[in-house]
């Protein structure tokens, strides 16, 4: 009879120390830290890694680059095409920019400040022609820069860590290539007669 009585006994015991941790083992059920929800932490972002780095540094630099060439370029173009072109490359260059300063600044780094050395003597070359001579010069800059652009922003989509900066680039990339076609045709034109 003692030993149905520590049967129920135990049982009873087990039954209680079930009852009590079931609410626990409840909580656990998909939050392992046992975390409230006022208590959680928001997942932090992945860290840059040197491919945004450098996409941040050397876009910026081009941006920069391309508003302030547009500008030059409507001062001195001899085409209105190519003044056309130069105000849409401030137009669009200055809104991209935006964008990627503020994803520059969510990945806590600082976009450029200013064009790079290369970027400034081209413009220093640029802004000692005027009319047509301006024209295929300025032509020719954006040939290159524009499709140097192309690459870094496939890289940047391929290779980055940030999100927001590859989101940057995959809403860029469709502009920067109709840029780039709209060089190539310019550049094809034929001269106006002289």
């Amino acid at each position: 009879m003692k030993t149905k009585w520590r049967k129920i006994a135990l049982r009873s015991v087990v039954a209680l120390v079930t009852l009590a941790a079931l609410p626990a083992v409840l909580a656990q059920q998909g939050n392992p830290a046992g975390m409230t929800p006022s208590s959680q932490q928001p997942t932090p972002a992945p860290v840059p890694n040197p491919a945004d780095r450098l996409f941040v540094l050397l876009v910026g630099q081009g941006g920069l680059a391309e508003v302030d060439l547009g500008r030059l370029a409507q001062a001195k173009a001899g085409s209105a095409a190519v003044k056309r072109f130069a105000q849409q490359m401030v137009d669009d260059h200055s809104k991209s920019h935006a964008e990627l300063e503020k994803a520059a600044r969510s990945a806590n780094l600082a976009p450029p400040a200013q064009p790079s050395p290369d970027q400034q003597a081209a413009h220093a070359r640029l802004a000692s022609l005027d009319g047509a001579a301006f024209d295929q010069a300025y032509l020719r800059v954006q040939l290159v820069e524009h499709q140097k652009t192309v690459q870094l922003l496939q890289w940047e989509m391929g290779s980055g860590q940030h999100a927001p900066l590859q989101h940057v680039a995959a809403d860029a990339l469709p502009t920067v290539l109709d840029h780039l076609a709209t060089v190539q045709a310019l550049i094809s034109e034929p001269p106006p007669p002289r």
